[in-house]
């Protein structure tokens, strides 16, 4: 299975499994969770992910990569976030080496808790819209707006909101991961088991679990949170590995007034940035990502991996359904 491809049967398998494990199909919220009064700002996320695309298509080792990479940070800095930038060259399928940084954003600590949690995103570009409809389009780079800036964006924007509230129950870690979409092109004839993807967050995720840190009790991962008709449903790694966290995200969302966009259903299998993070670092982490399960193009959306991923296909109602859910679930953090 190759990075963002869905098995055939994995709806009726993460069906049976978000009934056994934790039970979230047309599971209504706990009536006394109240939403916050802290208000996600659509349009300041918007201008962030506005921001990255403005460098051009972010590939690998590119100079539009490496002037972004230092925008991100700096702008997390801003925000109060002491930053650790995570260097590695790692090989990409066909050999390429590819100058990798992965970016990790601290805020500073909150509460009593010594654990933190991490809320992660990839920010670099595909460099093959190899999912064109137009097969003059196959090498072309992609904009990667939604596949890479969005979840970005919600990221920054968090960081703006959060700078200075004392009131935030944990600590948080925004971490942007690099060389995830250097995945094997369709085009291609390379043999690919799914590892040539997510290669920053297979990277970050050795070095944790090598150090023996338990500093994180949980992640979520944002891919794709910015398109047009997007709606998020449960993703089957995610139900595996952290069911109970799918569980409060949607009902976080519901709690929100966000159950539209995050129907009690499941989605099928991905091979994403959360693998690693689950199964070699072991944090729990949940996959927030959109699934078009009427679109013929691609269940990812007809922008996914194309030419077409700009601006243009960007909503802000996706930014602030996602966004106005991940407040509620980090305000309510026990």
């Amino acid at each position: 299975m190759t990075k963002h491809h869905i098995l055939n049967i994995a709806m009726l398998w993460a069906a049976i499994a978000t009934i056994m494990a934790c039970g979230t199909t047309n599971k209504q919220p706990a009536t006394e969770e109240k939403p916050i009064n802290i208000e996600f700002h659509a349009d300041s996320a918007y201008a962030f992910c506005a921001a990255q695309c403005t460098f051009g298509p972010r590939t690998m080792n590119s100079e539009a990569h490496e002037k972004c990479g230092k925008w991100i940070a700096s702008q997390f800095q801003k925000y109060g976030c002491s930053i650790e930038l995570q260097c590695a060259d790692l090989k990409g399928f066909d050999g390429t080496i590819l100058k990798s940084t992965n970016i990790i954003a601290s805020m500073p600590k909150r509460g009593t808790d010594e654990t933190r949690i991490m809320i992660c995103a990839h920010w670099d570009s595909r460099p093959w819209a190899d999912n064109d409809p137009d097969s003059a389009n196959w090498h072309k780079p992609v904009m990667a707006a939604n596949d890479g800036a969005s979840g970005v964006a919600v990221m920054l924007e968090l960081a703006r909101l959060l700078q200075h509230n004392d009131s935030l129950p944990v600590s948080i870690d925004f971490v942007c991961f690099d060389a995830e979409d250097w995945g094997v092109p369709q085009w291609s004839d390379a043999a690919d088991d799914g590892d040539s993807w997510a290669l920053g967050a297979q990277h970050w995720a050795k070095n944790y679990a090598a150090s023996g840190s338990n500093k994180y009790r949980y992640a979520i991962l944002l891919d794709m949170v910015g398109g047009q008709g997007a709606r998020f449903y449960h993703e089957g790694f995610s139900l595996q590995h952290a069911g109970r966290l799918v569980d409060r995200i949607w009902s976080a969302a519901s709690v929100a007034g966000y159950s539209s966009f995050f129907p009690m259903e499941a989605g099928g299998y991905v091979t994403d940035d959360h693998i690693p993070v689950n199964e070699v670092a072991h944090v729990p982490c949940v996959d927030i990502i959109n699934h078009y399960p009427d679109c013929q193009q691609s269940s990812f959306g007809p922008t996914w991996h194309t030419v077409s991923d700009d601006m243009q296909h960007i909503d802000k109602n996706t930014l602030k359904a996602v966004g106005q859910t991940l407040l509620q679930v980090v305000f309510n953090d026990k």
